[in-house]
């Protein structure tokens, strides 16, 4: 006989962009992902901890302490990392990005928590994304490494007009209405439902 599933509990650890920053609507990529995963068994609950301008050592450093207040012992715990580029002007080694990450995760798995990593965006300055790319790729190798779910947002986006024009335009690089939804539509189709063992819903 089945057991009956646990309730779900989702914690989103990143920067600005997973609050929504540059979304006029206010909903951002998460927002948009939250209206398309209902549920009502499994309950599904998400919690978003956003921290400006946030590096991977300040995320590996934090997230389990913020985290664990959100988590509880009955509940099936998740984890989405959303990885930026803050590395790269914090002078952080690439080395030192991918081992910082793979802490995060392989703490998080030690406790039962199930992680799922978005990769970083492009930004509005051509002269970064050739160190964002690379720093994208070694997140995806962290996370190959032990089959987790991994969601490329840099390739994807990196010359797309919309995107491009969204960010160029913004006071601060953030993607806007469309960039968010972008984002949103990467991630519900790279293995979401899949991670949630859900069955897809429309998009």
């Amino acid at each position: 006989m089945d057991e009956p599933r646990r309730n779900i509990r989702i914690v989103i650890i990143g920067d600005d962009i997973v609050g929504a920053g540059g979304d006029p609507k206010g909903l951002g990529w998460v927002g948009r992902v939250i209206a398309k995963t209902q549920s009502d068994y499994p309950r599904i609950d998400f919690y978003v901890l956003s921290t400006p301008e946030i590096t991977s050592a300040q995320l590996s450093d934090r997230w389990l302490e913020e985290a664990s207040k959100r988590f509880a012992s009955d509940t099936d715990n998740r984890l989405i990392v959303a990885l930026n580029a803050n590395d790269i002007n914090a002078g952080i080694t690439m080395s030192r990005s991918r081992l910082n990450l793979a802490n995060i995760l392989d703490t998080a798995m030690s406790k039962d928590v199930k992680p799922f990593v978005l990769s970083p965006i492009p930004s509005r300055n051509p002269q970064l994304n050739y160190d964002i790319e690379h720093l994208s790729a070694g997140f995806e190798d962290v996370a190959s490494r032990r089959s987790l779910p991994f969601v490329d947002a840099f390739r994807p986006l990196i010359d797309h007009a919309g995107f491009n024009e969204e960010i160029k335009n913004s006071q601060f690089g953030l993607p806007g209405q469309l960039g968010h939804g972008l984002l949103a539509w990467l991630v519900l189709n790279q293995g979401w439902y899949s991670w949630l063992d859900l069955p897809e819903q429309e998009i």
